[in-house]
């Protein structure tokens, strides 16, 4: 059984992304950067984002939140002394990364917390707490 991507709106950029990402891995390789997968889920309350980076060194990933927005930046550096080989395949992503990720509700940015583990970056924010509607009395001012 394949999982089947639920998308409660349409986005009609994202046909267009799609169409795109098949010529991707080209232009990327010319660039030197990648874009990292992230899973995003939902608890009672907190939103969790993990980001898979095996391979790239923490202190060279920058995470910030702004306007329920995600934002994950860093680099992935090329440890290796020959730089000409004759590559039968060549998909391993190095180079610069930054991706942005609406979050689904309104977080207390400033107490996220980040941590990795077997190569996934994990990033637990928790949300804020719900605004109730106040309910406003008209009152009748009386002329006489």
């Amino acid at each position: 059984m394949s999982i089947i991507k639920w998308t409660p709106f349409f986005d009609p950029f994202e046909e267009m992304d799609k169409t795109f990402n098949g010529f991707m891995p080209t232009i990327r390789q010319a660039g030197e950067s990648f874009v990292p997968s992230v899973d995003m889920y939902e608890e009672k309350d907190a939103v969790v984002v993990e980001a898979q980076l095996a391979g790239i060194d923490p202190e060279n990933v920058d995470i910030s939140i702004e306007n329920d927005v995600l934002c994950i930046k860093g680099e992935s550096e090329k440890k290796s002394e020959v730089e000409e080989k004759n590559y039968y395949k060549k998909e391993i992503r190095r180079g610069s990364f930054y991706r942005t990720i609406p979050l689904p509700a309104h977080v207390i940015g400033q107490e996220a917390e980040a941590f990795t583990e077997d190569g996934v970056l994990k990033i637990i924010i928790p949300k804020a707490p719900e605004t109730k509607p106040k309910q406003i009395k008209i009152k009748t001012i009386n002329k006489k």
